[in-house]
Parts: structure tokens; C-alpha cells; sequence
């Protein structure tokens, strides 16, 4: 077989090295510099694989069969157009590993919660002594895992949209889908089409999969007039089955034969806000599907204290709270930390824009933000509309924000940073930018 693989990040080094290993012709093709991946280039020269760097020549589609695309390469690409002008097959690299494994899988996508609840379900998977691992968009690529990968693993997948966009034959025996919420539309063109790809975590799925869906979100709950796999709902109000919330107890029923079954009390979960509900009801169910008893479901629910940069505990001093919640990329994601505490909240927001749509957080910030202080290339815009209902100030960089952050604080107060906002203004992603708003933290 004959492949090219565009892009040289983590994912499209993973797919070329294990092309190269299964004896398949490989070539590389990136459109960035060689400067911008000179440990990636080490590594194609170590292994012996074809490549280009600072474009793609004719030589990326002269002889190819199969393209395998990483995840940061729109459709829009020229390369990818005429690819497409030639009928040839366009893969991710999710679709091209998963069909090498015959693991079982669970596929966990949504616009909001996928890392936390890909990293709870591993947890609680291993806390009951199940071989269980976490691939995908969480950072480890499944092509880095499939020479290694014991048969009797569970394999975890935090599923992006695009990673699902260019998915045929892929199908979970568990997919999960928490939330679908416009994000990502520079890449996928339009809202349909983002909502597409999540949903294509269980097109492909038959009746003996199962499909965990949060029937409180309109656009996910939808997936279930199309799949044909079993439906396991999670809700905050009473269902019929599935998980949801009874007057903040955590109930589960997995089917209409059996009785209903209290894990324990949401309060007693370790992770704070109702996203993290959400995410745990829906962990839970993928969980019982691979038989894990309630009892140790409740203890990792009890221990797990959630990811790194997603409601990241920090440090506390002279009684503030100091919050790294950087991976909040989006309206949608800065909701939930701003309901997620009691105390008011000195909120440090802002970076790169998606057609962000501040309106959709006032009750939230009227109700539980003390101070605001912005920062990056949306500063201006958030402060223009939070100037004449909150106190707001502009930061010129993220220590600053910190430094201010930590001058208007009292005991009463959380420093939070949940910037709603993408972080490529200021930083390289937003695990960079967590761990400049750490850096700063701690020392104060």
C-alpha cells in the first residue's frame, strides 16, 4: 500500500511510522518548515520514511493510494481538494489505526467534556482491574499503541470532530456523545457539518454496540433517531434508563428489568460543577457496560480529581482559590466553570475568538463574577461588554492578569482562568497558556 501522510504532528508521525513498520510505502508531506518539527524530522530520517517540509510538492499525491490526514488539515486544503479531484481515499489517522486493532473501544466526542470524561472512564476502568488505556485527542495517538496494544485492552478514545470527519469503517462498541455546541466551524464550513462528524462516532455502530447520549442536549440527544445501536441516555431529570439525577442523587437502571440503582451522592464526587455530573454519568455507563461493579464505580468517583487544565486546583493563598481551567476554548466551556463555585469569581478571560457570543454568559457573570480581567485579542470585546455590569480590567499579558487577579482578591473570592477563547493569540495551544497561568501562580 501506498500512503502520504499530511501533516507532521503527533497523530501523522504515529500514522507514518506504523505504515513504514507494517512494510506499507510511505511519504510525508508538511506544509510548515522543517525548523518547526526538527525532532519529527530526526525521527522520519531514524525510520527511513520519504518527506517533505515548507509544502506539498506533486510528488504528495504522484503515487499514492491512500491519504492519511492529521487532524489540523481542513477540507479546504488545496492538497486535500485535489486529493479528492483524483478519488483518492482520504482517511484520519483514528480511522487507519482502528482498523489494524481488534480491541474493544470506547469513542468519547462532544464539544465540551471529552478529555475529563475519557480520562474518569480509564480510571474508573483500571480502579476495578480492567486493562484499559486513553488514546485519541487526549494526547497519546492510537497509531502509536496498535504494535503494543494487549487484545483484551479497553481502548479509550477521546474522538475529535476532526478526527471523526474522515472516519468510514470506524465503530466503537461504545460511543458517547456529551454535548454538540457550535465550535471548530472555520474548519468544518458550518454547524451541520460539525454535527455531523460527531455524530459519526456511531454511524457505522449495529445493535450490538451501545450509544450513550446526554438527553439534555438537543443536538446530541438526535444521534438516536439514526443509530442502530442500543441508546443509554443520561439526563438531569428522571428517565425511563440510563443515568440521571433524582434530587442529587446519582441513579442508574440498565434496562427496564432492572431496578433502579443508586451509585451515591453528587455532592461526594471529588470533580465540582454539573458539567462534571454529565461527564460521570456518562463514564459510568460505558463503564457498566463492560460489567465494573457500582462499588467501585463510587470509589473513583470519590478519588478522581479531574485533568490537568480543566478546573485544575492550583494553589491556594491568603484564602483565594486559584483555578486553571485554560482548556475552556469556548463559550460553551467557560459556562460551566463559571457555575462550578460558590464563591464570586475574579475571571481572567480572553485570546482568539471563534464568533464568540459573550451575551450567552451574562446571567452566569452577573450572578457570579465579581471582576473581570481580559486579556489577548478579544481584551477589548469582553470588556466592551461587561464594562457597564461588572468591574473589568485589561491585562497586556497572562502574569499580568495574574498579578491583577491576585492585587482585587479577597478571601471571598476564586481567581479563575476559563478564558472562553481559543489560545493561539498568545500561546502555542492552551496547555502552554495553563501552564504560563500556573507558572504565574505560584509565584505570587
Amino acid at each position: 500500500m501506498n500512503y502520504t501522510i499530511i501533516g507532521a504532528g503527533k497523530s501523522g508521525l504515529a500514522a507514518a511510522i506504523l505504515a513504514k513498520e507494517n512494510g506499507d510505502t510511505v511519504f510525508l508531506t508538511e506544509s510548515k518548515p522543517s525548523s518547526v518539527y526538527a525532532d519529527t524530522a530526526k525521527k522520519l530520517e531514524e525510520y527511513g520514511i520519504d518527506h517533505e517540509f515548507g509544502g506539498h510538492t506533486a510528488r504528495a499525491l504522484s503515487n499514492t493510494s491512500c491519504i492519511i490526514t492529521s487532524p489540523g488539515v481542513p477540507p479546504g486544503a488545496p492538497i486535500i481538494q485535489e486529493a479528492e479531484a483524483r478519488s483518492i481515499e482520504i482517511i484520519s489517522e483514528l480511522e487507519f489505526a482502528w482498523r489494524q486493532i481488534s480491541n474493544p473501544v470506547i469513542s468519547i466526542t462532544g464539544t465540551n467534556g471529552k478529555t475529563t470524561t475519557t480520562a474518569l472512564t480509564e480510571y474508573i476502568l483500571k480502579q476495578a482491574g480492567k486493562s484499559a488505556i486513553a488514546a485519541g485527542n487526549i494526547g497519546t495517538p492510537l497509531s502509536s499503541l496498535v504494535k503494543t496494544l494487549h487484545k483484551d485492552t479497553i481502548v479509550v478514545l477521546e474522538s475529535s470532530s476532526y478526527q471523526l470527519d474522515r472516519t468510514v469503517n470506524f465503530r466503537p462498541d461504545v460511543g458517547i456523545i456529551l454535548n454538540i455546541t457550535p465550535d471548530h466551524l472555520g474548519y468544518h464550513g458550518n454547524f451541520e457539518n460539525y454535527r455531523k462528524a460527531k455524530w459519526k462516532t456511531s454511524f457505522r455502530q449495529t445493535e450490538k454496540d451501545l450509544l450513550i447520549l446526554n438527553a439534555d442536549d438537543k443536538e446530541a440527544a438526535a444521534a438516536s433517531e439514526f443509530t442502530r445501536a442500543k441508546v443509554f441516555p443520561f439526563s438531569m431529570s428522571p428517565l425511563q434508563q440510563g443515568a440521571w439525577n433524582a434530587d442529587g442523587r446519582f441513579i442508574i437502571r440498565i434496562s427496564s428489568q432492572h431496578n433502579e440503582e443508586e451509585i451515591m451522592l453528587f455532592d461526594d464526587m471529588r470533580l465540582p460543577g454539573v458539567h462534571n455530573r454529565y461527564n460521570s454519568m456518562a463514564a459510568v455507563l460505558a463503564a457498566r457496560a463492560f460489567e465494573v461493579r457500582n462499588e467501585n464505580i463510587r470509589d473513583s468517583l470519590i478519588q478522581f480529581s479531574g485533568v490537568e487544565h480543566r478546573l485544575e486546583f492550583v494553589r491556594s493563598l491568603h484564602e483565594v482559590d486559584y483555578i486553571n481551567d485554560s482548556k475552556a476554548t469556548n463559550i460553551n466551556a467557560a459556562w460551566y466553570a463559571l457555575s462550578s463555585y460558590k464563591k464570586p469569581i475574579v475571571w481572567i478571560a480572553g485570546g482568539r475568538g471563534d464568533n464568540n457570543d459573550y451575551s450567552q454568559l451574562d446571567d452566569l457573570v452577573h450572578k457570579n463574577v465579581s471582576a473581570i480581567v481580559t486579556i489577548g485579542e478579544e481584551a477589548n470585546a469582553i470588556f466592551d461588554h461587561y464594562c457597564l455590569t461588572n468591574r473589568c480590567i485589561k491585562a497586556v499579558s497572562l502574569e499580568e492578569a495574574v498579578s491583577i487577579s491576585a492585587e482585587i482578591s479577597t478571601a471571598e473570592n476564586i481567581v479563575l482562568l476559563s478564558p472562553a477563547c481559543k489560545s493561539f493569540d498568545m500561546f502555542d495551544n492552551y496547555e502552554q497558556r495553563g501552564e504560563c497561568f500556573k507558572k504565574a501562580v505560584m509565584s505570587l
